[in-house]
């Protein structure tokens, strides 16, 4: 059996391109202990396009990125801009708190 190596989620809360969001999905996925061929069919689909969503690569259906973000536990959050900043100052404070946990 293939031993899945734990992946650290991205430090910056903001996510600008897809393979940022491959980025978390990934780490959300190792977090969890499961291979790529778990992840795809625990989402439906197959491991090619699963891989695809990891590795950030254009031409994959919005619905389907979001389908495994959502199973993998990765939440996505629409933030005016001007309020941006400071929410992302909360998040971190946030964030650091509860790993002191």
């Amino acid at each position: 059996m293939k031993r899945v190596v734990k992946i650290p989620f991205p430090s910056d809360l903001e996510i600008l391109t897809p393979s940022h969001l491959g980025q978390a999905i990934k780490a959300a996925r190792t977090q969890s202990g499961l291979t790529q061929e778990q992840a795809a069919l625990f989402c439906g689909m197959s491991k090619q396009t699963y891989m695809g969503i990891e590795q950030g690569k254009d031409g994959t259906a919005i619905g389907s990125i979001l389908e495994v973000a959502k199973h993998m536990g990765v939440a996505l959050f629409v933030v005016p801009n001007h309020q941006r900043d400071k929410l992302k100052q909360q998040l971190s404070t946030l964030m650091v708190t509860s790993d002191e946990t």
